[in-house]
């Protein structure tokens, strides 16, 4: 074209022909001309010249060879009626992907698509490369926008050529469509690691296609290299053909590369966006489809054909896979054979001059609940990209994948927003109690309230619970419901109270009887129970008849009525007719009676469960509340999470209540009087501190749970959403039975071999009341040394156990020791020792090896049973001169009484700092215990995804996994910290502090305060949590110092009455930092109130 700004043809050809790299430094000065709208013509033309000069097929490659580049046409379609443009100009340099069979076979599964599919859409292509299928996009589909991106840089710029190529004519004018657009209003090209681009620009996309490199390098150190323009054409070349590892379980297959496409893909495709991808079939079809269905897609296969293995391309990376899996790889010998063969035999039949095929299908993807499947893979993005390998989204059956994809998302956004799970009333989560009674309200027209709700771990546990409340004579239960209840209480004959039965002895008696009303009601007629448990016949529920026949003859007899509608209670936006809920509609409930509700009919996991009971009876409702606390501690939080997901989807598209509820109408008058609560379980709940529980106020700060609110390691998060994530876990998964006991002998010795029992709890608490209960069964006496877990002796207390305290003294920091147990056990029969340790709980001291040696030479000679309660353990910050333990040692050096036995109680919650993962353990190694402990089963035990969960962790561990012992050794170095200015703000408001060497609570004495007066007056601007009119003043002792320094400040704390040591009060001091801040703040405000400046 002569001499122009882009210099003669000769020039421009004599640089080309020194080198790759000078023809590409040739290129990128004639994209610089194309760029600027001055020169943009003259060089537009330049290129015409420049394949005119090379325009026959033999020049072409001619000019390839030579010159390092080449222009050449893509014949876009040829058939009759074809209206678009026919063919593409493209250039291609050797340091990019030629286009071939691959990319042409992608733009044939494109073209199935109906037009409007990419119509004024925001569309990306992955792996543009010369950028020939993004500019044939924009030509015939119109799209709002086509971001080209491919990380190889010099494919980028050559695409950019292109794009330029085809929206001017030869003359060098800008090409318009139809809508007055050019490809260069349709089409920007941009370097980017996959979607980096859009990412860090916030760009929607609605349409992703990729068609990317999917086998591993064989060399992958070359993968390691810094991508840059002036990288060796055979590196960048390599990229167009092989990817590196990606951390993904799809790495084995070559297909890692493809799955952080579609991961990233998810974060910016819009809701209702199409993802469509080239997949090689060498892996297999079922492989291919299930890296997308795993991860919530639904897909279509567009296209499929076979195309000739590039000859390129090294697939030796695909034999070692074989070579060390069972899986093989799919293969054809040409492209006729339709058998597949392994990539090993591919190899070696191209080695010998085969010619080897695979298939190649074209995949279009979109996900089946978008909202929710961005929050999960948001969640995993932010430092959980270790889930993403175990995750499972595929699902057969639609109405499972309604369930547990909300879920998921649910407990992503938890675990992602919440550095620590909150405080949970024991009555059940407030967020779940709230959403049962919008369902009974939104549903089936019941006006309930939050406070009408107590949570329980199971139904067989609601109904021993409320059986031990009441402690009846005589208890009718339905024949369906008796499995789970004690042996003796289903063996007893003993229908009358007797006077020569002491209390401690007294058992309930239970007559199992058919589930048909009249049949029922004519056992209550004959018998006259004081509780009768039952649920209802099928045919029974529809209408609400044999319900108020039931409610009828209970009132005339005076019984207690608990009904369960389990079996016919639907969570469904359609719920089937429910007699029971009918009446309940427009009627109050009895106070007699109350409801009991079993959700175990969901689709998911089958063995998850979660019981509610419901109550219109206030006091029925606090002391259910309380049994729970004392006799389960709490229902496991993730089963609360998740049926209250279910509950959340029914309740979320429903508009709210239009009509006013129509006026209930109050129950009949009782003329029998009813049985009320057993006199132990008032003792137990009247004296002991348990939660707050009526204070709907948030300021209420909580220095008196058992609960760590700092923050939850990464590791934990992980393994809690790893374990729902699942699917079709087996038992090998879940089974934690050999790194528990592994556990427990490497930390603190006890033996766990030979006949020894692990029995596994949803809490530490629930397996010692069962102790607790074989303590009663064998006359035992329980004995707790002062300065024990007030909540364990309300517990023990409630069930109507024989308790002694043994005396403990200040100069030995209340701990046991061997004189006084000498002293102490000489005057008792049948003594049961509970022990907290290594870790006292509430104190914080620590036993000695030396210590528990002595302690249990003393029991052994008295023939005591010993518990050990490890629980509390695992968090000891103070440890200069401490031993740790080594049970078996000292065990196996004692000459013991018959009767001695030690079992041995623990928990994980504060060893592996849990979260809301509860989980607890218990060993027996005397055969006459472990079948005492089994004649009792309604114990409610962890679920299998907790154990999954547990065993991760015990795994990571045992592996000494450097994040999760990082974050332990941390939260020691945080508790040891908080402590010490606990201690330090104690002091100076006249406490007086025992030492704490770990745990997370502490005791010390208010010395100052005893016997003074707080006031409080009517405007007082103390801060306290409670809304009270009345003014209060007290003077202070223990009977009355939780409810002062609550009412004063709004901390909440636990005093000497539950400590079980005179005057001195339980602190915990594992809060949220500001939480801390607070009560530090209230402890301050407090000793203002009381004492002045």
């Amino acid at each position: 074209m002569g001499s122009s700004s882009c210099g003669t043809m000769d020039d421009f050809l004599k640089q080309c022909q020194q080198s790759g790299d000078a023809a590409y430094a040739a290129l990128k000065s004639l994209l610089e001309k194309l760029e600027d709208p001055s020169t943009r013509a003259e060089a537009r033309i330049f290129l015409s010249n420049l394949q005119k000069r090379f325009d026959t097929t033999e020049s072409s490659e001619q000019c390839f060879h030579t010159f390092h580049f080449r222009i050449h046409d893509i014949i876009l379609g040829d058939y009759q009626g074809y209206q678009r443009r026919k063919t593409l100009k493209m250039m291609v340099i050797p340091s990019i992907f030629v286009p071939e069979d691959w990319s042409f076979t992608f733009y044939e599964g494109l073209n199935r698509h109906p037009d409007s599919i990419f119509k004024d859409k925001t569309v990306s292509e992955l792996g543009c490369g010369n950028g020939w299928i993004s500019i044939a996009l924009a030509e015939n589909w119109s799209p709002l926008k086509v971001y080209g991106l491919d990380i190889n840089p010099r494919a980028i710029k050559v695409a950019k050529i292109n794009l330029y190529l085809n929206a001017l004519d030869e003359n060098g004018q800008l090409i318009y469509d139809g809508e007055k657009k050019t490809l260069l209003d349709r089409v920007e090209f941009h370097e980017s690691d996959l979607l980096s681009y859009c990412r860090d620009h916030n760009i929607e996309l609605e349409r992703i296609v990729g068609c990317i490199p999917q086998i591993l390098n064989p060399n992958p150190e070359a993968m390691s290299k810094m991508i840059t323009e002036n990288a060796s054409e055979e590196f960048l070349h390599s990229l167009s053909n092989y990817c590196a590892l990606q951390g993904f379980v799809e790495d084995q297959f070559g297909l890692g590369l493809i799955a952080r496409a579609v991961e990233e893909g998810i974060s910016v495709i819009k809701p209702m966006g199409i993802m469509i991808f080239n997949m090689g079939g060498r892996p297999g079809q079922g492989v291919c489809k299930r890296l997308f269905e795993r991860r919530g897609f639904r897909i279509t296969k567009l296209w499929q054909t076979k195309v000739i293995q590039a000859s390129d391309t090294d697939i030796s990376a695909l034999v070692e896979i074989e070579k060390n899996s069972r899986h093989r790889f799919e293969f054809f010998m040409g492209l006729v054979g339709d058998q597949p063969i392994c990539a090993r035999t591919a190899w070696a039949y191209g080695k010998a001059g085969g010619c080897i095929s695979h298939a190649l299908s074209v995949y279009s993807c979109q996900l089946r609940q978008p909202h929710h499947v961005k929050i999960i893979f948001d969640f995993i993005k932010n430092g959980f990209q270790e889930v993403s390998n175990p995750l499972d989204l595929s699902f057969e059956d639609d109405s499972v994948a309604d369930e547990k994809i909300p879920f998921l998302a649910y407990l992503a956004s938890v675990l992602k927003d919440n550095s620590f799970l909150p405080y949970e009333p024991p009555a059940g989560s407030i967020r779940f109690r709230n959403l049962i009674a919008g369902f009974m309200k939104t549903y089936h027209h019941i006006p309930l309230k939050t406070d009408n709700v107590v949570v329980f771990p199971s139904r067989a546990v609601a109904i021993e619970n409320a059986l031990r409340l009441f402690s009846p004579r005589l208890a009718i239960v339905d024949e369906h419901l008796t499995r789970y209840l004690p042996k003796l209480w289903l063996t007893s004959l003993e229908m009358k109270a007797a006077c020569d039965v002491k209390p401690s002895e007294a058992a309930v008696t239970v007559i199992e009887a058919p589930r048909q009303s009249d049949l029922m009601i004519e056992l209550i007629k004959k018998l006259k129970p004081q509780v009768v448990v039952t649920g209802m016949a099928q045919f029974e529920a529809v209408t609400s008849s044999a319900f108020e026949h039931l409610l009828d003859i209970t009132r005339e007899i005076g019984s207690l009525l608990f009904l369960d509608i389990s079996d016919h209670f639907e969570l469904s936006s359609l719920p089937g007719s429910n007699g029971v809920l009918k009446y309940l509609a427009g009627n109050i409930l009895p106070s007699h009676v109350a409801i009991i509700c079993g959700l175990v009919k969901n689709q998911v996991y089958s063995d998850l469960e979660v019981a509610f009971v419901i109550s219109e009876q206030e006091s029925i409702f606090k002391a259910l509340s309380k049994t729970v606390e004392l006799l389960e501690g709490h229902t496991a939080l993730f089963s609360q999470y998740y049926y209250g997901c279910l509950f959340y989807e029914l309740l979320a598209f429903k508009l709210a209540d239009r009509h006013p509820h129509a006026q209930r109408e109050c129950s009949k008058a009782r003329t029998v009087e009813m049985i009320g609560f057993a006199s132990s379980a008032i003792s137990a709940l009247n004296t002991g501190e348990l939660s707050i529980s009526e204070l709907q106020n948030s300021s209420v700060i909580h220095m008196d749970v058992d609960q760590s609110f700092l923050q939850i390691p990464a590791p934990i998060k992980a393994a809690i959403f790893e374990s729902f994530a699942r699917q079709n876990l087996v038992e090998f998964e879940v089974d934690v039975n050999i790194g528990i006991r592994q556990f427990i002998k490497r930390h603190y010795g006890f033996p766990t071999d030979g006949c020894t029992e692990v029995i596994y709890g949803d809490s530490a608490l629930a397996l010692f009341n069962k102790m607790v209960l074989c303590c009663i069964q064998e006359g035992g006496i329980l004995c707790f040394p002062s300065g024990s877990n007030g909540n364990y002796v309300s517990a023990a207390k409630f069930v109507n156990a024989n308790i002694l305290d043994i005396p403990t003294q200040s100069e030995a920091g209340f701990k046991l020791t061997e004189k006084v147990l000498t002293s102490f056990l000489g005057a008792v029969k049948k003594p049961w020792v509970y022990l907290s340790g290594p870790t006292v709980n509430p104190t914080g001291l620590l036993y000695s090896n030396d210590e528990m040696r002595g302690i249990l030479s003393v029991c052994a000679k008295f023939g005591a049973r010993v518990v050990i309660d490890a629980s509390f353990s695992g968090l000891e910050f103070f440890t200069e001169d401490w031993d740790m333990w080594n049970l078996g040692d000292s065990l196996s050096k004692l000459n013991f009484y018959p009767s001695f036995s030690v079992s041995f109680l623990g928990g994980l919650s504060f060893e592996l700092l849990t979260g809301g993962l509860t989980f607890g353990f218990l060993v027996l190694n005397q055969p006459h215990l472990i079948d005492a402990f089994y004649s009792f089963p309604g114990l409610s035990k962890p679920h299998s995804t907790v154990k999954y969960a547990i065993k991760k962790l015990l795994g990571i561990r045992e592996q000494k996994g450097e994040n999760l012992l990082e974050d332990v050794e941390e939260k020691k170095k945080i508790l040891r910290s908080r402590f010490n200015r606990l201690k330090e703000v104690l002091q100076i408001c006249g406490w007086d502090v025992l030492q704490c060497c770990g745990g997370v609570s502490m005791v010390a004495k208010p010395t100052a305060y005893l016997g003074k007066t707080l006031k409080l007056s009517q405007s007082s601007e103390n801060g306290g949590a409670n809304n009270i009119a009345d003014a209060y003043e007290v003077k202070l002792n223990d009977s009355n110092f939780r409810e002062a320094i609550l009412r004063a400040t709004g901390l909440c704390i636990n005093s000497g009455s539950w400590t079980g040591i005179t005057s001195y009060c339980r602190l915990t001091f594992a809060l949220e930092d500001s939480e801390f801040e607070k009560a530090l703040d209230c402890i301050v405000r407090f000793k203002k109130a009381v004492l002045g400046d």
